[in-house]
C-alpha cells in the first residue's frame, strides 16, 4: 500500500496510493496511515477539471468530475473526521474562484468547486466545538502541468502566444506559481491560523475583485 518513504528534514513521508472516488478504499488507506499515527491535517487535492457548457457536458464527464471534485473530498473527510475530533485538526479543501464567479465553459468544474466552498462552511460549522478547523483555497490560474498539457493539445505551435493571453487575464499580469498556493496552504494548516476557521481565500492576483 505504501508506494515510497522519504526522510529528510527532519521529517518523513510516504506515499499511499488511492482512488479517491471509492469509499472503501479511501478508507481502507485512512486505517492504514492511523495505524502508524495520528491525523493533523488533510489538505484534498485531488482534482480533475472539463471544458465545456452545460449543453456540451456529457453525463459521463459530469459525473467524473462532481465523483473526483466533490465526492472524493468527502470520501477523505468522513474517512478522517472521526479521528480528528478526538485531538482537533486542519482540514484543508482546495476550490477555485471557479467555484464563486462564472467563467465561461466551466459549468462541471465550476459546479465541483462551488459544491467544495459550501462543504468547507458545513464542516467548518459541524466541527468547531471539536476543535477541527476547515477552510479552502480559490487559486486563479496557476502555471501548472496541466496549463501546459492544454496549450500543447488546443494551440500546437501558438503556446507561448496563447500562455500570454491567459496570464493577461489575472488583473496582477501573469499566473500564480505553485509555490505561492503552496505558501498559503501552509500558512492555513498551521499554528499560526489558529484562528481562522469557515473561510475561503481567494488568491488570484486580483482577479475576483479587480477584473474588468
Amino acid at each position: 500500500m505504501v508506494a515510497s518513504e522519504i526522510v529528510g528534514g527532519g521529517g518523513k513521508a510516504s506515499a499511499h496510493r488511492c482512488d479517491v472516488t471509492s469509499q472503501s478504499d479511501v478508507a481502507s488507506v485512512f486505517e492504514a496511515i492511523i495505524k502508524r499515527g495520528r491525523i493533523n491535517i488533510l489538505v484534498n487535492n485531488a482534482g480533475v477539471s472539463h471544458i465545456g457548457s452545460a449543453e456540451s457536458t456529457t453525463e459521463e464527464d459530469f459525473d467524473r468530475v462532481l465523483a473526483v471534485n466533490v465526492k472524493g473530498y468527502y470520501n477523505c473527510i468522513h474517512a478522517a473526521i472521526g479521528y480528528m475530533k478526538e485531538m482537533g485538526g486542519v482540514i484543508l479543501n482546495m476550490a477555485s474562484v471557479a467555484g464563486s464567479t462564472g467563467l465561461a465553459d466551466r459549468f462541471a468544474y465550476s459546479t465541483s468547486k462551488g459544491a467544495v466552498i459550501a462543504m468547507t462552511y458545513s464542516v467548518a460549522r459541524d466541527y468547531i466545538a471539536h476543535n477541527v478547523r476547515c477552510n479552502c483555497i480559490s487559486p486563479a490560474r496557476v502555471h501548472t502541468p496541466f496549463v501546459d498539457g492544454y496549450l500543447k493539445k488546443n494551440y500546437p505551435g501558438h503556446e507561448r502566444e496563447m500562455y500570454e493571453k491567459l496570464a493577461a487575464t489575472q488583473p496582477i499580469g501573469r499566473m500564480g506559481e505553485p509555490e505561492e498556493i503552496a505558501d498559503l496552504a501552509l500558512y492555513l494548516c498551521s499554528d499560526a491560523a489558529a484562528f481562522i476557521t469557515g473561510t475561503n481565500y481567494p488568491i488570484d492576483g486580483g482577479f475576483l475583485n479587480l477584473h474588468g
